[in-house]
């Protein structure tokens, strides 16, 4: 009686093993599936970028006309709503099937003994307004004219009728070397506004669109607002994903929310190179605003704010960061631009702070001539479009630029005899002329 007892437990226990074993399994599989979901933001809704812009003419004719600003963006479907991955892929690859568009490099000489550089593309087609429409382009920070991304947008604007002038930041480009102590910083505009001379000497007759990446963004909004002969010629200006105040954004680098803290140390990583690599021209016997103590500094620092305390200010004469950052950044000027104004900015941006873009909401709000698209995805200058996996070699972003300009190029075109002194102004200068 026992022995069948002892047999009957051995027959109950064995068949509950394998069970609790799967049990085990399709637990984890369940938490893998969690956390790819979460991670991936699978559960994300897409769905057209939020627009703020008043209620004008011109307004509601740009969105007619670039209908991409009110249609849903579509990410790709596995990890396109990561801003992580988008971002991620764009600093890493850039753009998939970047083509090698041909351009010119033009020296510039400054009156510091800086020597600036840009390339130039020519169009490959006939601009739809049949004008001569020159893209003036200022890259993210440390970035130039050979980069994926920029490439890829240079081709696209080619073929579509418009001639590019893109700026090599000052010390980027790793095969020119520094004519003087000094590189580009955040918001340092002379070679930004000698590029631009040059195209308007160079072609009298070409009107300006001009386009900023990331910190580029800055640049430009801060160089059209100083002073507002910048604008002349120029029919209107796109910046996309920058941060609008170095000031404000510096604490919002130093938390680890969105894993911004590491954003922050592989930034700076890439700056240390791209100074150490002109340590010479920098650091050299003839530089009096660096010292051997500072190149000390530059190697044990592991953030931006680091690197601009004690290199960045210095190439200006800033006496404190708060300055360099006041005095750099493009939310004192921005208020200054006339020219129809198009801000991007992605809502998943793991470098800008949601918090930051209360200005440019608060611009478009303000004034007539800006509109203010935030999108739920895209990442830091990513916007990649495709289906599942494989992400398009021509992004959201791309497409929205030239659109935008297309846009305002064809109102330029059929705007009224009374509005020969800019786009923004149309009701304001028709009411006068019908008074």
């Amino acid at each position: 009686m026992s022995f069948q007892t002892r047999k009957s437990s051995v027959y109950t226990v064995a068949p509950e093993m394998p069970a609790m074993f799967d049990g085990m399994k399709l637990a984890a599989v369940a938490t893998v599936l969690y956390v790819i979901v979460r991670c991936l933001n699978l559960k994300s809704p897409t769905a057209p970028p939020d627009l703020t812009y008043q209620d004008t003419t011109l307004n509601h004719f740009l969105l007619k006309s670039c209908p991409i600003l009110t249609k849903e963006y579509i990410p790709p479907l596995l990890w396109g709503k990561s801003g992580h991955l988008q971002t991620a892929l764009y600093g890493k690859l850039g753009r998939v099937s970047s083509p090698h568009p041909f351009g010119l490099r033009k020296y510039l000489p400054m009156q510091d003994g800086a020597t600036a550089t840009f390339d130039l593309f020519e169009p490959l087609a006939d601009h739809q307004s049949g004008e001569d429409v020159t893209m003036v382009i200022c890259p993210g920070i440390g970035n130039h004219s050979e980069k994926h991304y920029i490439r890829t947008f240079v081709d696209y604007s080619q073929k579509q009728g418009y001639r590019c002038a893109v700026l090599n930041h000052l010390g980027a480009l790793p095969n020119i070397e520094l004519t003087s102590p000094r590189m580009f910083t955040y918001g340092c505009t002379w070679e930004f506004a000698a590029m631009v001379g040059f195209i308007k000497k160079t072609y009298p007759q070409s009107k300006l669109i001009v386009v900023g990446f990331s910190l580029g963004g800055n640049i430009v909004c801060k160089f059209l607002g100083e002073n507002r002969t910048n604008q002349e010629r120029v029919l209107c200006c796109v910046s996309v994903c920058q941060g609008y105040s170095a000031l404000r954004a510096q604490e919002t680098f130093l938390q680890w929310d969105q894993c911004r803290r590491f954003y922050n140390f592989l930034m700076a990583d890439n700056m240390k190179k791209i100074i150490l690599s002109h340590r010479g021209a920098l650091f050299g016997g003839g530089s009096t605003k660096m010292v051997d103590a500072d190149l000390s500094r530059l190697y044990t620092a592991t953030s931006l704010m680091q690197i601009d305390d004690n290199i960045m200010r210095k190439f200006h004469g800033h006496n404190s960061l708060k300055e360099y950052y006041e005095k750099e950044s493009c939310v004192h000027y921005i208020h200054n631009i006339n020219v129809p104004l198009l801000l991007v900015n992605s809502g998943d941006d793991p470098l800008v702070h949601n918090s930051l873009l209360t200005i440019p909401r608060t611009l478009a709000e303000k004034k007539e001539n800006v509109i203010f698209a935030l999108t739920l995805h895209g990442g830091h200058l990513g916007f990649f479009e495709g289906a599942v996996l494989f992400p398009q070699p021509l992004t959201w972003m791309d497409k929205v630029i030239v659109g935008y300009a297309n846009a305002i190029c064809q109102w330029e075109k059929q705007k009224p005899p009374c509005q020969s002194q800019g786009a923004h102004s149309i009701e304001t200068k028709c009411q006068d002329s019908k008074s």
